[in-house]
């Protein structure tokens, strides 16, 4: 016999074997606590034949032997449970199961089959199992909170049966549609499913077909589907339509006389070229004293919108505006972001104001926060202010020049104090007039760009340390990284020959800052900028300040942006309210805008990458059996994430189809490693690949490596 035909025979006795233990594990976890013997399980099995009944008695050996199994007496076995339940949260899912995330961070498997159809989010009890090669196990004895309930995708008919399919890989369960349920009409029809029943005898869950969303793979199909499973929708309810064209647009005498007038001080917006909401605008003159005053002005949108009125409620719920690649879906009513509180040129506007009082070496001197009514004279773009700054002529040029000046002195300071500074290329796809991706462009960041994110910084950091605490108030926090995360970076980055200090966090920063400097224009930048973004904690929304780490600022809050975040808005009327001496929020009310805001935004998040994953598999459509090459950004158990140097679309080798040999994930240096070969594929490693599948449904390129 040769040598493989000897490993495939091996193979094949060991998968039998594996079967057969995953077999009699799945019956004793029906009845956690109940006791077996061979022939009881035998039985239940149907296993009949002497030399498989002796089989099961050495697979439950072997399952003691693992620590998954208990020998209660002699030739009788039960599940190696511990004493008592847990809680723990779903982290991630997989084809094999869910893996849960117990309060002291310790992660536990939990089989499919013993997963009661839990989904990333939810919030779960469960029995855990005695360790397996230093890895917990458990099953899943009751889903506490469910995180979500409906979802998108299409229907499988099967004669008298019919199963819901999510577009979302992540979900690896079918829904079950009962007939009375089904609609007509439904094939190759993307629909929205809400879960009616969630079977807890290991049956599929029952659902229901709640809307038909339009044809599989069309443009807005797809498009509203990303909106709609991310909870947001791109239309205004009538009541909320209604009451935003009721608003006075008048602005009074009287609201003249109690704001300071800024309406002669040179004033102008810097946006991108396609904005069509301008929510902050940037004054500058000098003073006597010749230091110079920047005025911060943000739209005062909390002048139109009343608290618990129909638009202020549907802003709550929608959290923020979603940027997609070819559309904005906000939140609020167009007539007010893109008009009302729109700071538009040549007309008054309603502000809240941060003004600062500089130094010519950027000193700040002295601030006042105050409500304004100003008058922008120009709408730059960045590229149009840009070119001012660089010929030195054109509007306005000298303030330009000023504030640019100003800034880069701000952000030298910021970033000596600990600043991380992340700068990651943008893609921008180029769309026909039916939106389809034609081309990819890179956004380069210019310094209006850096210029205007400077001072938006500042007046965000100034708003927070100036009520520090004095009343309840929403800040934007950011924590420490985490170790186990900064350790896996330290290692990664080793192989691309750098090194980053991470004993401790203020030498942390200043060491990320040099390793994203030496960094700059090689092959290897985005990558080791993801990976860092990855190894920080997420920001979030909270009433309890820890400071920002990643900014190195004790205090930061988000104020610039009230048109596109509901903290924002909020914060405007807490500090109106600090001001007058009352107190609207409650701490409890605000901790759950706290919370729901931070979900809101991780939703939007989510949506706007699907928006570009979606864009990418149809950019690439077309080129289904070209070459690329490309770098390796992710490295799993289930194949390799390949980025395109090209035009940075990205997508999966996977395991399977590298068929030069057989490979296993190495996490510790996340690496594939070819078992006969050693052949090791692992992040930043250049490879050539070709375009194998286009996938618009799961938004999904398929590679091969060439």
């Amino acid at each position: 016999m040769n040598k493989k035909a000897r490993k495939n025979t091996s193979k094949k006795k060991g998968f039998s074997k594996t079967n057969l233990k995953n077999a009699i594990l799945s019956k004793l976890k029906e009845t956690p606590t109940k006791k077996f013997n061979y022939k009881q399980l035998s039985k239940i099995l149907k296993i009949n034949k002497l030399g498989e009944k002796l089989l099961i008695y050495e697979a439950l050996t072997s399952l003691v032997q693992d620590g998954l199994l208990k020998e209660h007496k002699r030739g009788s076995f039960v599940l190696a449970l511990t004493d008592k339940s847990v809680n723990g949260i779903i982290k991630n899912t997989s084809k094999r199961g869910v893996y849960v995330e117990l309060a002291n961070e310790e992660e536990v498997f939990v089989d499919k089959k013993d997963s009661l159809f839990a989904l990333k989010g939810d919030e779960v009890s469960l029995i855990l199992l005695n360790k397996k090669k230093g890895a917990l196990n458990g099953v899943i004895r009751n889903v506490i909170n469910r995180g979500k309930n409906s979802f998108v995708g299409i229907i499988q008919q099967n004669n008298s049966f019919s199963f819901f399919i999510p577009d979302d890989y992540r979900i690896y369960f079918d829904v079950f549609i009962p007939p009375k349920e089904m609609l007509k009409n439904i094939e190759n029809k993307k629909v929205h499913v809400t879960i009616t029943n969630w079977d807890t005898e290991n049956k599929n869950p029952v659902g229901k077909i709640t809307r038909i969303l339009g044809d599989v793979n069309d443009h807005e199909t797809e498009i509203n589907s990303i909106l709609i499973e991310g909870g947001f929708d791109s239309s205004f309810k009538d009541v909320v339509e209604e009451k935003a064209s009721s608003i006075d647009k008048t602005i009074t005498p009287k609201e003249v006389f109690d704001r300071l007038d800024l309406r002669k001080t040179p004033t102008f917006t810097i946006d991108p070229e396609d904005a069509k909401d301008f929510d902050d605008a940037i004054s500058v003159k000098q003073l006597q004293n010749k230091n110079w005053e920047v005025g911060v002005h943000i739209a005062d949108v909390g002048h139109y919108i009343k608290v618990g009125d129909p638009i202020d409620r549907e802003a709550l719920n929608r959290g923020t505006s979603v940027y997609l690649v070819d559309r904005v879906v906000p939140m609020l009513p167009e007539i007010l972001s893109n008009d009302l509180c729109s700071l538009k040129p040549n007309e008054d506007k309603l502000c809240f104001s941060v003004i600062f009082e500089f130094t010519n070496r950027a000193e700040l001197i002295n601030y006042k926060i105050s409500k304004t009514i100003i008058h922008s004279d120009k709408r730059f773009t960045y590229d149009q202010a840009q070119k001012n700054i660089d010929s030195k002529s054109g509007l306005f040029y000298k303030e330009l020049v000023q504030i640019k000046d100003l800034s880069k002195v701000l952000r030298q300071k910021r970033k000596e104090n600990g600043s991380i500074n992340f700068e990651k290329t943008e893609v921008k796809f180029v769309l026909d007039k039916d939106k389809n991706p034609i081309d990819v462009s890179f956004k380069e960041s210019l310094e209006t760009n850096k210029l205007i994110e400077e001072y938006m910084l500042l007046a965000n950091k100034t708003i927070a340390k100036h009520i520090n605490n004095k009343t309840n108030f929403i800040y934007r926090i950011h924590d420490v990284p985490d170790k186990d995360r900064l350790i896996d970076l330290k290692n990664i980055v080793k192989k691309f020959n750098y090194s980053i200090e991470v004993s401790n966090p203020k030498g942390l920063s200043k060491s990320l800052n040099k390793l994203l400097s030496e960094v700059k224009g090689k092959p290897e930048e985005d990558l080791i900028a993801t990976l860092t973004i990855r190894s920080m904690s997420k920001a979030i929304y909270s009433t309890s300040n820890i400071g920002h780490y990643g900014l190195s600022f004790n205090y930061y809050s988000h104020f610039t942006s009230p048109i596109r975040r509901y903290p924002d808005l909020i914060i405007h009327r807490l500090i109106s309210d600090f001001i007058l001496g009352e107190n609207t929020y409650k701490k409890e009310r605000l901790d759950f805008i706290c919370k729901h805001c931070s979900e809101m935004e991780k939703k939007a998040s989510t949506a706007e990458r699907n928006s570009i994953k979606f864009m990418q598999v149809k950019y690439l459509k077309n080129k289904i059996g070209e070459n690329f090459s490309g770098v390796i950004t992710g490295v799993t158990d289930w194949g390799l994430y390949v980025e395109l140097e090209k035009n940075k679309c990205e997508g999966l080798v996977k395991i399977n189809s590298i068929k030069s040999d057989y490979f296993s994930f190495d996490k510790k240096t996340h690496s594939l490693i070819g078992n006969s070969t050693n052949i090791k594929y692992q992040l930043g490693q250049k490879v050539n690949i070709k375009i194998m599948k286009a996938d618009l449904e799961k938004k999904q390129l398929d590679f091969s490596l060439v």
